[in-house]
């Protein structure tokens, strides 16, 4: 072996040295016990429900076009009535009179229609307030080489959990 090919095999020793002395590795301890951590979250919600109601249907009223027509026919009467000033005049107390008559004659005709109740649908809503559980992690025991240890973790592990293991030397 020449002098050249020992030179690269120390220089790749020394830079190996290290990794040799790590002392960190993975191994596997056996799971004793899984609880989970479970937290109550308020989550209020809206409770709705429908309600029907009798109610009693508005009264209608006319239209106006009862005082219309009798104003107009009562009008047309005094207009014939009268000769001169006093056709004016008559024209003027007829559509008047027309006009209170043709109103009264459809009011009442609107208020002998029979009038009934109505059915309405009202909603009626509240707030309740209601609790969900969430499971926020996992208590676990585990033991690695005769002793227990606890940790809180994301998930449930399963039957075993991966460790991550790192030695050092004491100092004396």
């Amino acid at each position: 072996m020449n002098v050249s090919t020992k030179l690269i095999i120390s220089a790749l020793g020394v830079c190996a040295l290290p990794l040799a002395q790590a002392a960190d590795f993975e191994d596997f301890g056996k799971v004793v016990r899984v609880q989970p951590r479970v937290e109550q979250v308020r989550t209020p919600r809206q409770e709705c429900r429908t309600d029907y109601v009798q109610t009693q249907a508005p009264q209608r009223t006319g239209g106006g076009g009862g005082a219309i027509i009798g104003g107009l026919v009562g009008g047309l009467l005094g207009n014939q009535v009268g000769s001169g000033n006093g056709r004016s005049v008559a024209t003027a107390a007829g559509a008047i009179a027309g006009a209170v008559v043709g109103n009264n004659t459809e009011a009442n005709s609107v208020s002998n229609q029979p009038q009934g109740m109505q059915e309405q649908a009202v909603q009626r809503c509240r707030t309740v307030e209601a609790y969900e559980e969430r499971t926020n992690g996992y208590e676990v025991t585990y033991e690695y080489r005769g002793h227990n240890y606890t940790e809180i973790m994301r998930r449930d592990p399963g039957q075993r959990v991966r460790l991550r293991v790192s030695a050092t030397p004491a100092d004396y």
